[in-house]
């Protein structure tokens, strides 16, 4: 497994792509970045090579799609592993990407809520090929524990107590 991720998304799947990055970060414990697939050519691209996988949701209904597309073959041309999320008719990637997973098709606006789920399963399988502990991620206990002792509820919970 690699230590390190780029996630890829454009307009609405940006904010997937930082979701994706960090559930990598909590569950894998792998360094990830999300990053606008149009700022790739500022910054993430230098560090793009072989042992960098680079994860792009890559929505044929995306009216930047040959965009995105484009953003692919520069990670193939620098020996970079892509791994694309997009619609199960989309066929096309399968010919410039190292991994293709498949999602069904919805519209544009509601592909986000579809293209998450596999970015959580893929850190949750990263996580369990590396042996971590997924149900009890390092840090988030006292995350949770945290914010149920500064509710009202919890407050008055912890002084009957």
């Amino acid at each position: 497994l690699s230590n390190n991720f780029i996630f890829l998304g454009r307009g609405f799947n940006y904010p997937i792509a930082l979701e994706g990055a960090m559930k990598c970060k909590e569950i894998a414990y792998i360094h990830a970045e999300g990053y606008p697939a149009a700022e790739m050519k500022h910054g993430p691209i230098a560090l793009i090579d072989q042992f960098m996988p680079v994860v792009v949701i890559a929505p044929k209904s995306d009216h930047c799609y040959e965009k995105i597309r484009a953003n692919i073959e520069e990670v193939n041309a620098r020996s970079g592993a892509t791994i694309a999320i997009t619609e199960d008719d989309n066929l096309e990637l399968q010919e410039i990407c190292e991994y293709v997973i498949y999602v069904p098709r919805t519209h544009e606006f509601l592909m986000p809520l579809i293209s998450v789920i596999p970015m959580q399963l893929l850190s949750y399988m990263m996580g369990v090929l590396r042996g971590n502990e997924i149900d009890h991620p390092r840090g988030l206990q006292k995350t949770i524990s945290s914010l149920v002792e500064s509710s009202p509820t919890g407050a008055a919970r912890a002084a009957a107590e």
